[in-house]
């Protein structure tokens, strides 16, 4: 059955049942069906390109979830955009994706030449005359149609929009709702940003399951105190992060299995979960079920899976990333000089059709024949067993902190500011191989305002701010490094690049 159609009968039959719970403001499945009804048919007057994306801008809003649906149900994908974006890498997803219609949640979009926007008063006033739209309810996006479009870090400072169809989310849906014991009607826990498609393992599993969402927007989570004070109000059962997140609510003495007894589900994604925090985990709350899963953008949000107990991490120092669901193909393609590393390579139903409007990307690391098969560049181990051990990335791609990002495209932003003759990005990790945060080592130009004002001592903090200040205007946040060393010189290979691999050394 289509998914949208599934939440729609959901919602017919249980109009008053909360979908969305943001900080004690509650609304229904039926405020769902009707807002997002009445949203589509003002898309369907707009007269669109068939299957044209729609970008929807906004925070974590439950109007986030109503322009998703609306924009679904007239056949068109979405892209959710973060608010806090800068206006740089909105503009490049608007010329990558070529979309005829921006949703503005909230906050103030860039204005973009040829793109309709529905801006935030139009938005809100649609939402209060539900009676005057008709809604043509035989255009939803089903079967190979693209459902969402999920923009990640690229190579040259172009981001990737990856493409996920109606029928790849639901062979992730179906494995999320068989495999991990989860009830009818849970309350889970929304915290990532719609941009980042580890929100997609909390939004449709519960919206299938008729449950609710308890949001934690990125305004409470910025410092401890109101992030402490959130969780203690939250009464979520089912918990979905990123390993980062979950050791900073750990931070918390009060965050355990006593104060809160409903939490049993840990599951988490987008980053390596390091045996230290499933440790400290497993204390605080003894009885919980931890599961770690595994999977890239492309293959819809993981495809391995493994439950944490005890027994595991007893046996192994490296948590294992699991094994690869039933529906899905994955293997490791050994490296002629290795007999026991390669590369992860995954085929199955839920792999994307590629990148949008980019073949030359998607044609290298692609294949679509009899199924779609996707060279992830992730390295991996294999047991007898068919347990897949994490072994780090191919090249130079890491996920910190959840995000997926392409050193070289950190580099490039670098490298454009007027200020840097040259500069390179290393992750820093720490004892378990887990990456924590980012070094950038800078050679400034010597004829730039910046090297005149300020003393170059390697650690000047007030020209790293100055820089840091710069790099915003462009780059996502959590591109940014960290740290800055201002070096004379960066070191060379033979050949005449820089020499990465010392500079990654050195790090250490």
């Amino acid at each position: 059955m289509n998914l949208i159609k599934q939440i729609d009968q959901f919602a017919t039959e249980n109009p008053a049942a909360i979908v969305y719970n943001y900080l004690g403001e509650t609304n229904t499945y039926g405020e769902l069906q009707q807002y997002s009804n009445a949203l589509a048919a003002r898309i369907q007057q707009l007269d669109l390109q068939p299957e044209s994306p729609i970008i929807v801008y906004g925070g974590q809003t439950f109007e986030m979830l109503v322009a998703f649906m609306a924009s679904v149900k007239t056949g068109h994908a979405y892209i959710p955009v973060d608010k806090h974006s800068p206006n740089e890498r909105i503009k490049l997803i608007t010329e990558i994706a070529q979309p005829e219609l921006m949703i503005e949640v909230d906050g103030n979009t860039p204005a973009i030449e040829n793109l309709k926007v529905i801006h935030s008063d139009e938005f809100q006033a649609i939402k209060h005359e539900t009676s005057s739209f008709e809604f043509d309810d035989n255009q939803m996006v089903t079967g190979d149609q693209t459902f969402y479009i999920i923009f990640t870090s690229g190579t040259t400072g172009n981001p990737k929009g990856v493409q996920i169809s109606h029928d790849n989310l639901k062979s992730f849906t179906d494995w999320m709702l068989s495999d991990f014991g989860l009830q009818a009607q849970p309350k889970v826990l929304a915290q990532t940003p719609y941009s980042f498609d580890l929100s997609v393992m909390d939004l449709y599993p519960t919206l299938l399951l008729g449950g609710e969402l308890q949001v934690l927007p990125r305004e409470q989570t910025e410092d401890f105190k109101s992030l402490f004070q959130c969780l203690s109000e939250l009464t979520v059962e089912v918990w979905v992060s990123t390993p980062s997140f979950i050791e900073m609510a750990l931070l918390d003495r009060n965050f355990n299995q006593q104060v809160h007894p409903e939490l049993t589900t840990f599951m988490f994604c987008g980053e390596e979960l390091t045996h230290d925090v499933a440790s400290k985990l497993h204390e605080r709350f003894p009885d919980a079920h931890i599961f770690n899963t595994y999977g890239p953008t492309e293959a819809t949000v993981a495809v391995t899976s493994i439950e944490i107990t005890p027994s595991i991490l007893a046996m192994y120092d490296r948590l294992p990333i699991g094994y690869f669901k039933n529906d899905t193909l994955g293997w490791i393609e050994l490296a002629s000089d290795n007999d026991n590393t390669g590369e992860i390579v995954l085929s199955g139903p839920s792999i994307s059709k590629g990148y949008i409007n980019n073949p030359a990307k998607t044609e290298q690391v692609f294949k679509h024949d009899q199924t779609a098969t996707y060279h992830t560049g992730d390295l991996g181990q294999r047991k007898n067993d068919g347990l897949i051990l994490y072994a780090g990335r191919k090249d130079f791609q890491i996920k910190m902190h959840g995000y997926r990002i392409e050193l070289e495209e950190v580099n490039h932003y670098l490298n454009l500011n007027e200020n840097i003759s040259r500069a390179v990005a290393v992750p820093v990790t720490d004892k378990n191989g887990k990456v924590v945060s980012l070094l950038a080592y800078v050679q400034l130009d010597l004829t730039s305002y910046l090297y005149h004002d300020f003393e170059v001592d390697g650690l000047n903090l007030k020209l790293t701010d100055e820089l840091k200040f710069e790099l915003a205007k462009k780059m996502m946040s959590y591109m940014i490094p960290q740290k800055f060393v201002y070096l004379d010189t960066l070191p060379i290979t033979m050949n005449g690049k820089i020499d990465i691999k010392a500079l990654m050394r050195e790090a250490k």
